[in-house]
C-alpha cells in the first residue's frame, strides 16, 4: 500500500532535521544543546476531544493563581477527593472517562491543565515543575484522598509525594520509571549526538537544581509502603514501554500491576474495564457503605470505546 504523501513529506523533513542537527551538533554542540533543551521543555497542545470537552463543561471551572501562573481547574461531586493528573503534552480532559464513575461511587473529582498545557498559562514545563503543581493544586483544592495520574503525570505525582504530598491511594496509568528515558528517546528521535544530549541533560539539571537520576521512581517509591498503588500499562505502549511500569510496581511495596493489550498509551485512559477496576481499587479504602456503588458505573464512562484485553494482573 502506498504511503500517504503527507507522511512521506513529514518523514523526509525529519530526516533532513536529523542530518542538520547531527552536523551542527559536531560543530556547535553547545548551541544545539540549548535549542534541544528549549524544545524538550516545550509541551505540545493537542486537539481537545468533544467527549472530553462535554465532561469538562459539566464541571465547576475556576482559575487558580499559582507560582505566577493561571491554572485552569474543574471539579465535580462531593465526598473524598480524587485528583486527576494528566501527562506531558496532555490536558485534564484526557482523564474525563474517570469523572462520572468516580462521582457515582461517592467521590469528588478535581482535574486541571498544568502550566504550559491546555488552557493554563505558560509555554514551558518540566517534571520538577509538574510535581510542584500537583502539590499546589492538591493543597488549593482541599487535599486529595487519592490520585489517578497518567504518564509523566504519574512520575510528577510520585515526586510530589516524595516531597511531602499526602495521598491515601494512587492509580498510575502508563507511568515512566526514569525521566532520563524521555531525554534519550527525544534525542534518538532527533538524531542528537551523545555529546549534545549529555549537555542538554546537564543544563536541565542545573536549571532546576536537581539530579535527574534522583527523580527515577525506583529510587524512592519504596518509601511509600503505606500507600496502595495500582498500575495499568499496555504491553504495546510505544511511548512509555511496559518495562517502566513493571519497574515502578517492583519497587513500590505491595503495588498491583494490570497489563492490557491493544490500547497503547492513550486509549487505555478510556477503556471501561480499566476505569472500572481503577474506581473499585480507590473505593477499597472507603467506608463499607459506599463500596456497593462501584460495580454499576462502567456504563457511565465517556470517551471512545476500545477493545480491551487484560492479559495479566500481578
Amino acid at each position: 500500500m502506498a504511503e500517504n504523501s503527507t507522511n512521506v513529506r513529514a518523514r523526509i523533513q525529519r530526516w533532513g532535521m536529523r542530518a542538520a542537527l547531527g552536523s551542527a551538533g559536531v560543530v556547535a554542540p553547545g548551541w544545539v544543546a540549548r535549542w534541544a533543551e528549549r524544545r524538550f521543555l516545550t509541551p505540545m497542545r493537542p486537539r481537545r476531544s468533544r467527549s472530553s470537552e462535554g465532561v469538562l463543561a459539566q464541571g465547576q471551572p475556576r482559575m487558580l493563581a499559582l507560582r505566577g501562573e493561571q491554572v485552569r481547574v474543574w471539579s465535580w461531586g462531593e465526598g473524598p477527593r480524587v485528583l486527576l493528573v494528566h501527562g506531558w503534552s496532555g490536558y485534564g480532559g484526557q482523564l474525563s472517562a474517570f469523572v462520572a464513575p468516580l462521582v457515582e461511587a461517592g467521590f469528588s473529582v478535581v482535574t486541571y491543565d498544568a502550566p504550559g498545557h491546555g488552557r493554563s498559562s505558560g509555554r514551558t514545563s518540566s517534571l520538577p515543575e509538574m510535581a510542584e503543581f500537583v502539590a499546589d493544586v492538591a493543597r488549593a483544592t482541599g487535599g486529595p484522598y487519592a490520585v489517578v495520574a497518567h504518564s509523566l503525570g504519574a512520575a510528577a505525582t510520585a515526586v510530589a509525594m516524595r516531597n511531602g504530598l499526602k495521598v491515601g491511594r494512587a492509580v498510575f496509568v502508563s507511568p515512566p520509571s526514569d525521566p532520563r528515558g524521555g531525554i534519550r528517546a527525544f534525542s534518538r528521535y532527533l538524531g542528537l549526538p551523545d555529546g549534545v544530549w549529555m549537555r542538554m541533560e546537564a543544563r536541565i539539571e542545573a536549571r532546576f537544581g536537581v539530579r535527574l537520576r534522583d527523580l527515577a521512581l525506583p529510587h524512592f517509591v519504596p518509601l511509600f509502603r503505606r500507600v496502595p498503588l495500582h498500575v495499568f500499562h499496555d504491553v504495546e505502549d510505544r511511548e512509555v514501554p511496559l518495562a517502566a511500569g513493571e519497574a515502578v510496581v517492583e519497587a513500590w511495596p505491595g503495588a498491583r500491576l494490570t497489563r492490557t493489550q491493544g490500547l497503547g498509551h492513550h486509549r487505555i485512559l478510556y477503556a471501561p474495564e480499566v476505569v472500572r477496576q481503577a474506581v473499585a481499587f480507590l473505593a477499597e479504602g472507603k467506608p463499607e457503605s459506599l463500596r456497593h456503588e462501584v460495580e454499576p458505573v462502567a456504563e457511565a464512562v465517556t470517551g471512545p470505546r476500545a477493545p480491551l484485553r487484560l492479559v495479566h494482573t500481578a
